[in-house]
């Protein structure tokens, strides 16, 4: 692909702009902004929120929720969407625990062979959305409900209950919740280690949408489709590699659901992939596509961390919680409006 062609041309990170502009322009600028202000505002009003304790606790929530926000950031930038990411991270955990104990193997089998029906999940979405061409609300909402009754319905098969049996004596136990469920001590503070998993994520995302071929191509799918397919850009094997990130973020997420409660609830996980896409569009991201970043999905992650936590600091009635959400959705969404407006007018 030639520095000439439609697609990369457009692409906002190789365009000459002022330093305004290039502040403007970046994605998560809105989000940075309002999770100083949640920030100053439960660090006002809720005692005990600056406690080291307090923001452990609050980087933890806000990690199992970016694992998933930062794949999902990614296949809204190529300009879909996952509405089964909930679910999935459920299945994850599920095929885990009752491959190991039906097959009495090493957990570490049942982790493989969970990752490889994660990833298998992912690339079926986004082999069906490029065949048949399928809004990723149709083809994601079916495997939604597909993944929703298989959970529950193989579950009380295999194990005649609605939950797994319990792994936590088999070998390879421990050694799996070292990797995905362990707390790290440093300066007395209690860390998960999912916020390692999480702060990975970002790194590894940040790299390939600004440093690879790979972050070219999810910008051009997301921006159009139709362009990028036009200059030689692989369309159906990015968003096929979209949706299997999805899959491996589903699974990091399942493997400490597992290793963190032993026993896995098969009806859990339903309704969390709309937070995934909450986060991301507070993080910068586009409902449309081609826009947004991977260190926005995590401050979106945040924000969501800091108000789920900060509410109950606060020592108020939990059910503002949605509320408070809403609101931040909308004004994420108005002031990335307001943002990207800006940057067009400093060009």
């Amino acid at each position: 692909m030639s520095v000439t062609d439609p697609a990369v041309t457009s692409d906002e990170r190789i365009l000459r702009s002022s330093p305004l502009r290039r502040l403007l322009g970046r994605p998560e600028l809105g989000s940075v902004v309002g999770a100083l202000a949640v920030f100053v505002f439960f660090a006002v009003l809720a005692d005990g929120f600056l406690r080291p304790t307090s923001l452990s606790t609050v980087l933890y929530a806000s990690s199992t929720i970016g694992i998933m926000a930062v794949p999902v950031a990614l296949l809204m930038i190529g300009g879909e969407f996952d509405l089964s990411a909930g679910v999935l991270v459920t299945s994850s955990a599920l095929v885990s625990s009752m491959f190991s104990y039906q097959m009495t193997a090493n957990t570490w089998v049942g982790v493989g062979v969970s990752l490889l029906v994660s990833l298998a999940i992912g690339a079926f979405n986004g082999y069906v959305l490029t065949r048949t061409r399928l809004p990723s609300f149709i083809v994601t909402l079916g495997t939604f409900l597909m993944l929703t009754g298989l959970n529950l319905g193989l579950t009380k098969l295999i194990d005649s209950t609605v939950s797994t049996k319990s792994i936590a004596d088999m070998e390879g136990f421990a050694s799996a919740r070292a990797v995905f469920a362990s707390t790290l001590t440093v300066g007395g503070v209690d860390i998960k280690v999912t916020i390692l998993w999480w702060l990975a994520l970002v790194a590894v995302a940040s790299w390939i949408l600004l440093r690879t071929r790979v972050g070219n191509w999810i910008f051009a799918v997301g921006g159009n489709k139709d362009a990028a397919r036009a200059v030689g850009v692989p369309v159906e094997k990015t968003k096929i590699g979209l949706y299997m990130g999805v899959g491996l973020g589903a699974w990091i997420s399942g493997q400490h659901l597992l290793f963190s409660y032993d026993v896995v609830q098969s009806g859990e996980g339903v309704g969390n992939e709309l937070i995934y896409i909450i986060a991301a569009v507070i993080g910068g991201c586009l409902i449309t596509g081609g826009y947004g970043s991977a260190v926005g999905s995590a401050v979106g992650a945040l924000l969501f961390g800091m108000t789920s936590k900060g509410i109950v600091f606060a020592e108020w009635n939990p059910d503002w919680f949605k509320f408070f959400l809403g609101a931040m959705l909308l004004l994420a969404t108005l002031l990335n409006a307001w943002v990207r407006k800006r940057a067009e007018a400093t060009k």
